[in-house]
């Protein structure tokens, strides 16, 4: 069968290997050869050279003795051939490891349901704890082809409770009276709580109420004993493992400058810990500035040879007021609620997580909702009818992902809880893609019937349009304009042509962020030789990053892998992809490297 000329697209222009062509053949697609929607067997005649198929023959039969599937990890391979691309989740899931899921059963569970990085808070468990989840993590990812990251959650400088004489959690009782103390001695005592900071009581008065958790628990303190508290319990609730405290007067936060640097020493310990064990990602707590973030990403850069992200936690006013700048210094961010909560007014909360929302994605920065998503299933098997409309409304907003920490940490429904964030990301998403159609149906009225004649009129759709983005790239470095101009293309043009998936042949995935940071309605698969960017692309809205083997000729990387996974029957008669190329190459000869192409399966 003969093949049309590919549409090729860069830097806003049409461009084609053959001048002569006419402007019909420019705007074709390259059809791939399926046997409708059945999965084809590796046959010779169906690729496009005999020596092609040899290689792809070679790679198929290496990835049959060793169990492997084209770098894809097992969980989005089910769902691509169960769904078809347009029914792939694109919100991500942070699932926090606790005593509760930390068996390799559990994780095996909790992956298989969709987590794509797994968190650990550094405030629990030991040294060694940790060390056991992440290599059973890690087993995982290897023998049963998942691809979950690592996340570790540094402590902090705050102050918290360092025991409550309960392993797990313990209730408290209205009116009981209650000792907080710094005082370091073995074992516990009932109703005395240890504080990690000698001078957690200074400036603190008889009658000012002590909160836990942001109001898990309230107390007001009715003696001062040295630097002791004695407290009643006037609003009685639920005491977690090392619960944050904090004190209002009057209602309004106590705000006091302990001068506790923003990673302790015990911070520094665990994040060397991390760098050592090949963690993905690091979240830091309690972040005041952005030089704290540039100072600890510039030493993990200095530390280790593969890229490890630095994320900031948006959770004190502090890091509120300086929440843009931190934004900017930072890998991505995590809107910590709950402990946001405790600083500022609960009223406020969802206008300053949409706000904060919304910068990171101007910033081209993944953002993760965290904190009491689905709290009640910290105790119970099904959620509130308002925690769904809350998770829903953080999909609405675009976050990059979602957080469990209790739900899944040390609640008996961890896998529950997974399969709930699950269902209402999917089913938001299928209803903003739906409402973004009813939008775009409202403007130009399409005229080309044919795919030819559709990818014509787009092109010129897409030129005009980002026509108004040129006075915003006169701001902008040069060396950023030409890659922002194409992401704005691509995706555009992704959504007007309706294309099934789009597909990046990327090293350090910028492009495929970008991309993201759109939120076009296909899925984004980011194709890679860099396992460290497959790895920090699991926190990237709508990307599946595959790990493959990439040459310096982009035609026969691009044909092999849509062969590939043409043959293993994930694709079907009729799905279009948009390619986009964001690769240098290593000699002057290779092919394109920078360019969007689109292409059909026939």
């Amino acid at each position: 069968m003969a093949v049309a000329s590919d549409l090729v697209l860069s830097r806003g222009l049409i461009i084609t290997k053959n001048p002569s062509i006419s402007f019909k053949s420019h705007v074709s697609v390259t059809p791939i050869l399926s046997k409708g929607c059945q999965t084809v067997k590796p046959k010779y005649c169906n690729l496009r050279t005999k020596a092609q198929a040899a290689e792809v023959q070679v790679l198929i039969d290496q990835e049959n003795k060793h169990g492997l599937s084209l770098g894809f990890d097992a969980v989005s391979e089910g769902e691509l051939r169960e769904k078809g691309f347009l029914g792939l989740r694109k919100t991500k899931m942070v699932c926090t490891i606790g005593p509760a899921c930390c068996s390799m059963e559990d994780l095996e569970k909790l992956a298989m349901g969709g987590m794509n990085v797994a968190r650990l808070n550094m405030c629990h468990n030991t040294r060694e704890w940790h060390l056991d989840v992440i290599r059973k993590i890690k087993q995982l990812n290897h023998e049963k082809l998942f691809c979950v990251s690592v996340m570790i959650d540094t402590e902090g400088s705050q102050i918290h409770v360092v025991d409550h004489g309960e392993p797990n959690s313990v209730k408290v009782e209205e009116d009981s009276i209650w000792l907080f103390t710094a005082i370091k001695f073995e074992g516990s005592r009932p109703f005395t709580v240890k504080a990690n900071y000698a001078g957690f009581s200074e400036g603190i008065e008889v009658g000012d109420e002590l909160v836990i958790d942001g109001g898990m628990a309230s107390f007001e303190v009715i003696e001062k004993v040295g630097n002791d508290l004695r407290c009643k319990c006037t609003d009685p609730g639920v005491f977690l493992p090392r619960a944050k405290l904090s004190f209002r007067r009057n209602g309004i936060l106590v705000e006091r400058n302990h001068g506790l640097p923003t990673l302790s020493k015990k911070d520094w310990d665990d994040i060397e810990f991390g760098i050592a064990e090949g963690v993905d990602f690091i979240a830091m707590s309690f972040v005041c500035d952005a030089d704290s973030v540039r100072h600890l990403k510039k030493y993990v850069s200095g530390k280790s040879s593969r890229s490890i992200k630095v994320l900031a936690k948006i959770e004190n006013l502090e890091s509120l007021q300086k929440f843009e700048e931190i934004v900017e210094a930072s890998d991505g961010i995590m809107v910590a609620r709950g402990d946001l909560g405790v600083d500022i007014p609960l009223e406020q909360i969802p206008t300053v997580q949409e706000i904060i929302i919304h910068v990171c994605r101007q910033l081209n920065k993944p953002v993760i909702v965290a904190s009491q998503l689905l709290e009640s299933m910290v105790e119970y098997p099904t959620p509130t009818r308002a925690e769904v409309a809350d998770v829903s409304e953080a999909v609405r907003q675009y976050a990059d992902a979602l957080m469990l920490s209790g739900e899944s940490a040390i609640g008996p429904f961890g896998q529950k809880a997974v399969s709930v964030l699950q269902m209402a990301s999917s089913r938001m998403e299928l209803w903003s893609r739906e409402e973004n159609r009813q939008s775009a149906l409202c403007g130009q009225r399409q005229l080309g019937e044919s795919l030819h004649d559709r990818i014509a009129e787009q092109i010129c759709n897409c030129a005009v349009d980002m026509g108004g983005y040129l006075l915003l790239f006169l701001s902008i470095p040069d060396h950023l304009n030409s890659a922002l101009l194409d992401f704005i293309y691509a995706s555009k043009l992704a959504n007007n042509l309706g294309v099934d998936a789009i597909f990046v042949y990327t090293k350090h995935g910028h492009m495929a962020s970008l991309l993201s940071r759109n939120r076009p309605n296909p899925p984004i698969f980011a194709f890679t030789n860099d396992d460290s960017t497959r790895m920090a692309l699991n926190l990237q809205w709508g990307v599946i990053p595959v790990l493959v083997n990439l040459s310096d000729d982009m035609e026969t990387n691009i044909a092999k892998t849509i062969d590939l996974i043409k043959m293993k029957g994930m694709v079907k008669y009729g799905d279009a992809v948009l390619v986009v190329l964001d690769l240098t190459p290593a000699h002057v000869t290779s092919t394109a490297f920078q360019s969007i192409q689109v292409k059909t399966i026939v």
